[in-house]
């Protein structure tokens, strides 16, 4: 009975527009105090699930991005990869991206990924004369790389909450993400020579190409020092996130000059505002967690599952549904905590690897957020791109098949996500 109310107080308060992390809190805090049972466990709980190592990396991986975007990087960048491949038919789609693919490397978050580029890939979009439906679609979809490739914020979670090794989990999104990216360029060109999109304008010189080359070097560079001090076992995700502070640190002062007090401190305050509402939804999510495990319900989930089937691919397609309406409804890192430590253990037991599992997760919660009611990345682009937001949802529809296809092949090739991590770790 006390999940039970829980869960009726989590579905009550979010109909009277409560936030996620405040019906999820403040649901299990209700049901507890109901029950007679301390409140004082809601304290200790969430310190607990805050108490973590590992979520040690996700403000500083914040940080970082924050620190990029104040550096004028993301400008560099996509100046770049424009003059490389822009001039193709649709040139500015595959251009979205690639950036979005080397800017993953940085942020690890779909939202940071829009606030960083969408403005910038949107209005260039514009004014080569791009359609906004396929210019806000692409920005969303391309976004949904940020947390499949390394660093990646729900990744991270995800490995938190299964409990296992998150070095693993980060290195397995790799071939995931370039997959991910092959299916988006390959609607880009679908669509081009249907539409027939335009090609870029932009004017290529030898000494401009060599000087932006120069100045997107950082950024090219920065998903190799993470990922190779990584692979190579020179430090775990934690200090990975820290050596990616210092290198967004000198990169910025040093290399391009642009990062001064003023930015530094704005980057502290964006860091801190991205933070605490992470962490809100971790203490939050962790409790009502908790509440869950009191009446077994994680336990009894898993043998309702193993019930069902013992197949692996049966199950895996049932999880795939479960987690794309779990993915329209509720926030990426809650669902997170709350789904992982009851399909990790099924899954798990009928020989399903929890390294392809994560992978698995995070992309259909990603797509999540391109569909309504609670998809983050429609309202985001709708504020970037200033369209209305039932535009926005039509112009993500063709892209959320596109990533569903990517989703299908990600869930039935297990090994791309666990062959680069047991090469790599030799396990």
């Amino acid at each position: 009975m006390l999940s039970l109310t829980a869960i009726a107080l989590f579905f009550l308060l979010l109909i009277t527009g409560a936030p996620v992390a405040i019906a999820l809190g403040l649901g299990s805090a209700l049901s507890l105090w109901w029950f007679d049972m301390r409140l004082a466990v809601v304290a200790q709980r969430i310190v607990n699930a805050l108490d973590s190592t590992t979520l040690l990396a996700v403000p500083m991986f914040i940080f970082a991005a924050a620190l990029f975007n104040a550096a004028g990087l993301t400008a560099q960048l996509f100046d770049f990869i424009r003059m490389v491949i822009g001039r193709i038919r649709g040139g500015l789609g595959y251009v979205t991206v690639l950036t979005h693919l080397v800017f993953s490397g940085i942020s690890g978050a779909a939202l940071a990924d829009i606030g960083a580029l969408g403005r910038i890939q949107i209005d260039m979009m514009r004014e080569q004369g791009y359609t906004d439906r396929f210019s806000t679609g692409i920005c969303m979809a391309a976004a949904t790389l940020g947390p499949i490739f390394p660093p990646s914020i729900p990744l991270v979670i995800f490995a938190m909450a299964a409990e296992i090794s998150p070095v693993k989990v980060l290195i397995a999104g790799i071939v995931p993400s370039l997959i991910i990216a092959a299916f988006l360029m390959g609607m880009v060109w679908w669509i081009g020579r249907r539409e027939g999109l335009p090609r870029d304008t932009i004017t290529v010189t030898r000494g401009e190409f060599s000087r932006r080359l120069w100045f997107s070097m950082p950024a090219l560079l920065a998903p190799f020092v993470l990922i190779g001090g990584i692979l190579l076992g020179w430090f775990g995700e934690t200090e990975a996130a820290a050596v990616t502070v210092i290198y967004a640190l000198v990169v910025g002062r040093f290399f391009y000059r642009a990062l001064g007090w003023r930015g530094f401190v704005e980057a502290i305050r964006e860091t801190v505002r991205s933070t605490a509402g992470v962490m809100f939804i971790v203490g939050a999510a962790a409790l009502f967690a908790w509440v869950l495990t009191i009446d077994q319900v994680p336990t009894k989930a898993a043998e309702l599952l193993l019930s069902l089937s013992r197949d692996p691919w049966m199950l895996l397609v049932i999880v795939n549904v479960l987690l794309l309406v779990v993915g329209m409804i509720m926030e990426t890192i809650a669902a997170i905590l709350i789904l992982a430590p009851i399909i990790v253990p099924a899954l798990a037991a009928a020989g399903v690897d929890p390294v392809h599992l994560a992978v698995v997760v995070v992309l259909n919660l990603m797509i999540g957020l391109l569909t309504p009611p609670v998809g983050m990345s429609l309202y985001m682009v709708s504020s970037v791109a200033g369209m209305p937001v039932a535009q926005v949802i039509r112009a993500a529809l063709p892209w959320v098949t596109c990533l569903l296809l990517s989703l299908v092949a990600v869930t039935f090739l297990p090994a791309a996500s666990t062959w680069l991590p047991n090469l790599m770790l030799q396990r």
